[in-house]
């Protein structure tokens, strides 16, 4: 088992703190601002930079470099260069959510997909919680974390669209989750492609108008741009999969009247 000092106390940094020690590695921290990280290095295998993206790079260039020692950060976006002090260097970045340390921690030891790269040390630290490891390297990671904002952030922010247009209808929130997670879970088994049902996937024009008559202006915009992504996705699948016998009542993807709809 390894041991480990983490600099930056936030969620990340303490959600990792906990899954590490829970799994037998000797860890030290996390440690929050004012501290001298000078000697971060001393006594360690690994020192985990768990700070803001912004802060990283400053963070490392003040722990004295150790050719023993590797230097990691959680950083999604960001590639190894902001580590360049530092001979062993690497990035762990865990692709699940950690809103709080105890189910941050949680989380990190149940399996999750964890984006790594640099020193073999950092797949060694996945592997350890039970992580799946995909090799991102750094010309790749800022693609890679848009993807997971996507998946994660932009998901929650359509949420929020789901509870302000069901509260203007007398519905809550809860009222659809079940519907929500029965896409998500179509999608991971049968592709998004094919799991894609509703409206904009059968063309239903006059349905999507009377949407955005009913729907505040505000909302328009958003629902006009989920309407778009539906349609493009509606459009690929037709083009990568042709049906032999086409069905004569399916209308075609592009209309006159998806201008209408989508802007």
């Amino acid at each position: 088992m390894a041991r480990v000092r983490i600099i930056g106390a936030g969620r990340a940094g303490s959600s990792m703190a906990k899954a590490l020690r829970a799994v037998g590695h000797v860890v030290e921290g996390p440690v929050g601002r004012g501290h001298d990280h000078g000697d971060a290095g001393a006594d360690v295998d690994a020192v985990i930079i768990a700070t803001p993206d912004d802060a990283i790079a400053g963070v490392a260039a003040t722990i004295r470099p150790n050719p023993e020692v590797v230097v990691l950060h959680l950083s999604g976006s960001l590639g190894l260069e902001v580590l360049s002090p530092h001979a062993r260097r690497g990035a762990l970045h865990p692709l699940i959510p950690l809103p709080t340390a105890e189910l941050g921690a949680a989380r990190l030891a149940s399996g999750i997909t964890y984006a790594v790269a640099g020193d073999e040390l950092a797949s060694q630290l996945a592997a350890s919680l039970g992580g799946r490891v995909v090799n991102v390297p750094d010309a790749e990671r800022a693609r890679y974390h848009a993807a997971a904002c996507i998946a994660a952030n932009h998901v929650v922010a359509i949420l929020g669209q789901v509870e302000r247009v069901a509260s203007s209808a007398g519905l809550p929130l809860d009222a659809f989750i079940d519907l929500a997670r029965a896409a998500v879970e179509d999608a991971a088994r049968l592709g998004p492609a094919s799991a894609l049902t509703g409206p904009a996937a059968r063309g239903d024009w006059a349905t999507l108008d009377r949407h955005l008559e009913a729907i505040d202006p505000a909302e328009r915009p958003g629902y006009r741009a989920g309407v778009g992504l539906a349609l493009e996705l509606s459009t690929s699948a037709v083009t990568a999969e042709p049906v032999e016998d086409p069905v004569d009542d399916v209308p075609e993807v592009r209309t006159p009247a998806v201008s209408s709809v989508v802007g």
